[in-house]
């Protein structure tokens, strides 16, 4: 997992305790993390999209696409963009889908 600019803001602990206790080979933790990853990238995503102007999408992904690490540039120009500190929604969104993702791992049967 390579670093994004919103890893600041992601609280995975129990999760990641929960999927050591869970999977059963290195290939199925391996799954699973893929899948947490990709259901966190998709939720900040369209939440970040849904904030931004429509006319400021396609500039927001290419400086994404440039500079997916840091938090400075990122985090700068949404809230130049957005008009409203992102950071604090991200990081409760963020927070509730961290529950969220936990208790369906914790329902996935050995």
């Amino acid at each position: 997992m390579s670093k994004l600019f919103y890893d600041h803001l992601l609280y995975l602990e129990e999760v990641e305790i929960e999927i050591k206790n869970r999977a059963s080979s290195k290939e199925e933790k391996e799954e699973l993390w893929g899948l947490v990853d990709e259901i966190i990238s998709h939720k900040v995503l369209e939440k970040v999209l849904d904030k931004l102007p429509r006319e400021s999408h396609e500039e927001f992904l290419e400086l994404f696409h440039k500079s997916p690490h840091s938090e400075e540039i990122i985090f700068g120009y949404l809230r130049t963009k957005a008009g409203e500190n992102i950071e604090e929604d991200l990081k409760n969104d963020l927070k509730n889908l961290a529950d969220d993702l936990l208790k369906e791992i914790k329902s996935i049967g050995k």
